[in-house]
């Protein structure tokens, strides 16, 4: 083997391992041009379904001023819970549903961003400030649920609890007939 041949296998050697450096490189390029187009546009433009309110204004006017908090059955006879979290409680602190009824809960956060968890069900939602959380769930059972904040929100995390109380169709509607804005006794 002469000295050009093993010249000639150097320089192929060279020329793939260029090759894989720059189609490397430019996967690479490419991931990180698609992350940042995507956090850019994140950021600017939220996306669909999530609606913005001004935390700062929360009980003052609008869908989550006091009277508004709590259960509440519309004119078409659907049921809507409506909650903010603040630091460290929820307002309500109980909130009565009917059982084997949809309930579309609607709440925000005053402050921070916080968790929602009604334990033993699928009811599970992160609550940010500036928007509203919607969601819509069924409780098959009578009963009562503890309800934490799930995501860290400061030094009394621990202790923001509220509760959830299903309770029959029957007797909801027995409470809703005194009063709106259902919360326990």
């Amino acid at each position: 083997m002469s000295a050009s041949d093993s010249d000639v296998g150097g320089n192929a050697a060279v020329v793939a391992e260029r090759r894989w450096a720059i189609v490397s490189v430019t996967v690479i390029v490419f991931i990180l041009a698609i992350i940042a187009f995507t956090s850019i546009h994140w950021a600017s433009m939220p996306t669909s379904g999530i609606e913005p309110i001004d935390p700062t204004t929360l009980h003052v006017s609008g869908e989550f001023v006091e009277q508004n908090l709590g259960t509440q059955i519309r004119s078409d006879g659907s049921v809507i819970v409506r909650l903010i979290a603040q630091q460290y409680s929820f307002n309500p602190q109980c909130i009565v549903v009917p059982a084997s009824t949809q309930v579309t809960f609607r709440g925000t956060s005053a402050d921070v961003v916080h968790g929602f968890l009604v334990t033993g069900t699928n009811a599970n939602a992160m609550l940010v400030p500036g928007y509203i959380t919607t969601f819509t769930t069924e409780f098959s059972h009578v009963g009562e649920h503890l309800m934490p904040c799930h995501e860290f929100c400061g030094t009394g995390h621990a202790t923001m609890w509220a509760h959830v109380r299903v309770v029959t169709p029957e007797q909801f509607a027995r409470t809703t007939a005194a009063k709106s804005g259902i919360q326990c006794d």
